[in-house]
């Protein structure tokens, strides 16, 4: 009975090497102590002739440790090891667990804060994740979130949803005649444009990169995401 059970931990793969077109997929196995993985890694790493390869390009790497958690010296000593592997480089180490302060940013980013207050010209509000603003917001004024923004009063200030990027924010006002409106990198004001705002809400249409308004109820269909508010 033991010959069998070191037979067959012996048999044991913690490494599972694919190739691919943009270079190499290594998946380490989550249940293993990390010694053993990096054990079987060195191994599995040695390609015979490959001492004199210098001039050959690199080919990166893509690492996959599933549940395991790495600290910032496991992940250095992972790289090092693929690294010291003639032509082998990491591109990114990729887990399926993510650390407290990436939960918390998670966390932010999908919750609403709301405010009762009316944004005066000269002052600036900011958010992480969604806004909704109980109040107006004066010309000279600016709102700003990196989510979506909704505004339950005139807006004929300055906006800018998804100000850290998020294509996909979208701007709402009871009456919507904005100063300037950006969404993520885009952005368009009353100067430049030489149309009428007319609607209740604005979006980023990623087709021809270029913000469009339009009625509200016709939002759900554009962004069907927000259904989860």
């Amino acid at each position: 009975m033991a010959q069998k059970q070191r037979q067959k931990k012996s048999n044991t793969h913690y490494v599972t090497i694919k190739g691919t077109k943009e270079g190499l997929i290594l998946h380490l196995d989550d249940t293993c102590s990390f010694d053993q993985l990096l054990e079987e890694l060195e191994t599995k790493l040695i390609h015979p002739g490959t001492e004199d390869s210098s001039e050959s390009p690199k080919i990166t790497v893509k690492v996959k440790v599933g549940k395991r958690y790495l600290n910032k010296p496991q992940e250095e000593i992972l790289r090092n090891i693929i690294y010291q592997k003639k032509n082998l480089i990491v591109d990114i180490i990729e887990s399926d667990v993510i650390t407290r302060e990436e939960a918390e940013f998670m966390k932010k980013e999908n919750e609403i804060t709301s405010v009762s207050r009316m944004i005066r010209s000269g002052q600036i509000l900011k958010v992480q994740g969604d806004l909704l603003l109980v109040g107006d917001v004066n010309p000279g004024g600016t709102v700003a979130a990196t989510g979506n923004i909704f505004v339950m009063g005139t807006l004929k200030g300055n906006v800018h949803a998804g100000c850290e990027g998020r294509k996909s924010a979208v701007v709402t006002a009871s009456v919507l005649n904005p100063t300037l409106v950006r969404i993520a990198d885009q952005f368009i004001n009353e100067e430049e444009n030489e149309q009428v705002y007319s609607g209740e809400c604005a979006y980023l249409d990623e087709e021809d990169n270029t913000i469009k308004f339009d009625r509200l109820h016709i939002l759900h269909q554009i962004r069907p995401g927000l259904n989860r508010l």
